[in-house]
């Protein structure tokens, strides 16, 4: 299992648009997915699921069929995480749903995260709730991959969340929050990563699984820029001149070297352009933008945009696989 997170903390990049499209093309590519959604934004299971399913999943008492449900008995001191099984989206495609009262174990994961050190049991109980749920839920799902689709925040859900990822992607915008993102991102992911490291040690219950805490930066992906000409435009060109030396620098904490260009920089996994209208479209039929057809609103210039789509998430999906490791049929 193969588990990779989508992570930055300013929001309204496109991250979770970037893992629903990514999920549904690494179905079609032939591999098993789960799509996790450990937002308590819960916006990934708002893609995913028409409304009315949602509100089954969400009824006024109890949320057995929900991420927040799983752990509930956890956090709340009346047993261990639940088994939680994943709504089937597709052949290969299954989602742990989401559940906007995730926010509520914050509290709980920042206060045992401390304990850990001093080997309290509970402590890794609940620190490792959320890699024991995805691993549970791949099982059940038969799932190759987990992709984990995360809040813009570095808080203490994200970071019980980001220790069960081998790897992460970063999606972020050519403007000044996201390259502001990079450096408050790097030093965070680097802490984390060595916190953990730090405390593995001290886990007194054998019996339970341990996340991998490794979190190696995978690259980013700039979304949603504008194209003129085949090149940015002017208002955009200038943070995109900014993103490699500064992911350079604050995520993989290596010396300032000469500036690269945004295309040949090898951290970069792909610079997506804005969809425009394709977007509107595949949120009204309630698909990819890539699988959209005539009978979608996609005639004319559209159809051509969306074959340059699957074409683009295709070539993503497979640097993504070669970067961590996701064996392609």
């Amino acid at each position: 299992m193969r588990t990779v997170a989508f992570f930055n903390n300013k929001g309204g990049v496109g991250k979770t648009s970037l893992v629903y499209h990514l999920a549904w093309m690494y179905a079609e590519l032939g591999v098993s997915v789960l799509a996790a959604d450990l937002d308590p934004q819960a916006n990934l299971t708002a893609m995913f699921l028409p409304d009315d399913r949602i509100e089954g999943l969400w009824p006024a008492s109890g949320r057995e069929r929900t991420v927040y449900g799983a752990v509930r008995p956890l956090l709340e001191g009346t047993g261990d995480v639940a088994e939680l099984e994943p709504e089937m989206i597709d052949t290969r495609l299954r989602l742990l749903p989401g559940d906007l009262a995730l926010a509520r174990s914050e509290d709980e994961l920042s206060s045992q995260w401390p304990d850990c050190l001093d080997g309290k049991a509970r402590a890794f109980r609940v620190i490792t709730a959320f890699w024991r749920l995805m691993e549970s839920a791949a099982v059940k799902a038969g799932a190759d991959l987990v992709l984990i689709d995360v809040g813009p925040n570095v808080g203490a859900i994200n970071r019980a969340v980001l220790i069960a990822a081998e790897h992460v992607v970063i999606p972020l915008a050519p403007d000044l929050y996201s390259i502001q993102g990079l450096q408050n991102l790097g030093p965070t992911l680097r802490g984390w990563r060595q916190q953990w490291s730090a405390r593995r040690g001290h886990n007194p219950v054998r019996e339970i699984s341990l996340p991998p805490g490794s979190m190696t930066p995978a690259g980013y992906v700039v979304m949603q820029h504008a194209v003129r000409l085949s090149r940015p435009v002017k208002a955009y060109d200038r943070w995109m001149t900014r993103i490699p030396s500064v992911y350079s620098e604050s995520v993989l904490d290596q010396p300032p070297s000469r500036p690269v260009p945004v295309a040949s920089d090898p951290n970069c996994l792909a610079a997506l352009k804005h969809y425009r209208s394709l977007m509107p479209l595949a949120q009204e039929a309630r698909k990819p933008m890539f699988f959209l057809r005539p009978a979608d609103g996609a005639i004319g210039g559209h159809a051509q945009a969306v074959a340059q789509c699957y074409q683009d998430f295709k070539d993503l999906a497979r640097t993504i696989g070669e970067r961590c490791g996701i064996p392609l049929p």
